[in-house]
């Protein structure tokens, strides 16, 4: 019998109100740009503030809080939850290649040799908010295991784009700053070593990595993920630091920051010939990507997981649940956008591809509901 944490039970309700929220941001910036107050709008988010404007600090600074908790969440599933164990964690490894991998893959066949080819990792992450959101729809016609599932596909692509993005998206490299960065990084785990369990430290520390990471031209989003890791986790009990920074930040990361990144960054602007935009390479390399790359990606790298036997389905789950799941994973959105800010420079190409990531999470979300809602299983019943 598949049972849930309470821990998980936190995460996956903070995700699902986040996602409700996250919905309703969107709407209402697509609305405002699109409104007689699109200039006022568009332009306050480019007011500068210490010599950056809004948007890039809530991108470069508060988006680094957000990719600290899926560290802090990542770290709590290898040592503890879906990803402890070789078994548990094979499958939504697996998947999540497949994910990553085939969205690709499909992009660069319609942007190869083009400068549009950077765009590739748009299409290869999960929006957790989203695909919660929808799951929790659903009520008790999802088995827990594919939630449990779906979770840690999504945490794990979300480290993969991490990772993307790091090698990727990285403009005027130093070496310097970076060695600094692996000096600090160094620094907070011989803390962790020595059994330091105050958090000031390690946030102190984590400033300091930032920065550094920042300066050496590797998007700082790859800092809340190492300060993450470099946290004592102990056992994962309530007393720990990372169980309470865990929990101290789930909610403002899922009701502030999330929505905040929404408001900021879905100013898509219909003007007339807007729908051009959709055919274009760069657009149908996106929307193809979501919405037959990830299932089919996922799909396939998990059946062939599972048939050479080294990962199991969870319990309850069965192969049209993988397909369904795999379409809620082509829910991009926070990620996919984010990604497309650090591809391209022009606002054209910004706007289109924000418009097909907005139709093909759209529609993901909406096939995949529709999918998994009209599968029969015995073994549905949420715990």
């Amino acid at each position: 019998m598949t049972k849930l944490s309470s821990t998980f039970k936190i995460f996956f309700k903070s995700e699902k109100t986040g996602g409700f929220l996250l919905i309703l941001c969107t709407l209402l910036s697509i609305v405002l740009s699109n409104s007689v107050f699109r200039t006022t709008y568009t332009e306050f988010w480019h007011t500068n503030l210490g010599g950056h404007d809004i948007s890039h600090w809530i991108n470069d600074c508060l988006m680094s809080i957000f990719f600290l908790l899926i560290g802090l969440e990542l770290e709590r599933e290898v040592y503890t939850g879906e990803l402890s164990s070789f078994k548990n964690a094979s499958l939504p490894v697996i998947a999540a290649l497949g994910g990553v991998i085939v969205p690709a893959m499909i992009y660069a066949l319609f942007n190869y040799n083009t400068s549009q080819l950077k765009g590739a990792g748009i299409p290869m992450a999960t929006d957790i908010a989203f695909a919660i959101g929808v799951l929790s729809l659903l009520g008790n016609k999802v088995p827990i295991g594919l939630k449990v599932f779906l979770t840690a596909l999504a945490v794990i692509d979300d480290l993969l784009a991490i990772i993307v993005i790091a090698v990727f998206y990285t403009n005027d490299f130093s070496v310097f700053h970076l060695m600094l960065s692996f000096l600090v990084f160094g620094i907070l785990i011989v803390l962790n070593r020595l059994k330091i369990n105050m958090l000031l430290p390690y946030l102190i520390g984590g400033i300091f990595l930032w920065i550094c990471m920042y300066k050496s031209g590797i998007h700082p989003s790859l800092s809340g993920v190492l300060l993450a890791f470099a946290i004592p986790f102990g056992k994962g009990e309530k007393n720990s630091i990372s169980y309470k920074l865990q929990h101290s930040i789930h909610y403002p990361v899922a009701l502030f920051i999330i929505p905040l990144f929404a408001l900021a960054n879905t100013c898509i602007t219909f003007s007339p010939g807007w729908s051009e935009g959709i055919f274009n390479n760069v657009s149908i390399g996106i929307i193809l990507g979501l919405l037959i790359g990830k299932p089919v990606g996922i799909l396939i790298f998990s059946l062939i997981g599972i048939r050479i036997k080294i990962c199991n389905l969870p319990e309850g789950v069965n192969k049209n649940h993988l397909l369904g799941g795999g379409v809620l994973a082509g829910i991009g959105f926070t990620m996919s956008i984010f990604i497309t800010l650090l591809a391209f420079d022009d606002s054209a190409t910004i706007n289109n591809s924000k418009m097909a990531i907005l139709f093909s999470s759209t529609l993901a979300g909406i096939l995949g509901a529709v999918l998994l809602s009209n599968i029969k299983n015995n073994s549905t019943q949420s715990r």
